[in-house]
C-alpha cells in the first residue's frame, strides 16, 4: 500500500507520543510505502523547521535518506502533470498530483479540501489519519 501524507498530519505524526505518531510507527514497520515529491518535501521542510527547528528537519531528512537506501519504504514521485483536483486550495494539489503519479491508495489528511478526490475517478482516496490507523494499523 502506498500513501501520501498531508503536511498537517505529517507535523502531528512527527511528535513523539502524539496519537498520530502511530502512522510513522507503521511506516517504520513497513506496513506501507510513503509517497513524496520535491514540492511536498519542500513544504515539510518549511513547516517542520518553522515549528520544531532546523535540527529536527535535518534529523527527519536523514531518516528519509536511510529509508530510501533500505528500499521499499519511500516512493519518490515526480508528477509531470497537474490534475487540479482541489480547487478550494490549489496548493493542496501537490499532494493529489503526487498520490496519482505514485499510484497511491490514500492521501492521509484531515483537510476537507481533498473531498473532490473521493469522486474524481482516480485511485488515491482521502482518508483521515484516525481512520487510516483504525483500518490499517490497529496493532501498532
Amino acid at each position: 500500500m502506498i500513501v501520501c501524507i498531508d503536511t498537517n498530519v505529517f507535523i502531528q505524526a512527527s511528535k513523539a507520543g502524539h496519537p498520530l505518531s502511530k502512522i510513522f510507527a507503521g511506516w517504520l514497520a513497513r506496513r506501507f510505502q510513503w509517497a513524496v515529491s520535491n514540492d511536498i518535501l519542500t513544504e515539510y521542510q518549511e513547516m517542520l523547521t518553522q515549528r520544531s527547528g532546523r535540527l529536527r528537519w535535518l534529523q527527519f531528512s536523514r531518516a528519509l535518506d536511510l529509508a530510501e537506501k533500505r528500499g521499499g519504504m519511500l516512493v519518490r514521485a515526480n508528477p509531470s502533470y497537474h490534475f487540479q483536483i482541489v480547487s478550494i486550495d490549489p496548493d493542496d494539489n501537490k499532494f493529489t498530483d503526487c498520490a496519482i503519479a505514485a499510484d497511491a491508495d490514500f492521501v492521509i489528511t484531515n483537510d476537507h479540501h481533498f473531498k473532490p478526490l473521493a469522486g474524481s475517478g482516480y485511485k488515491p482516496q482521502p482518508i483521515t489519519p484516525e481512520e487510516f490507523i483504525r483500518q490499517h494499523l490497529p496493532h501498532i
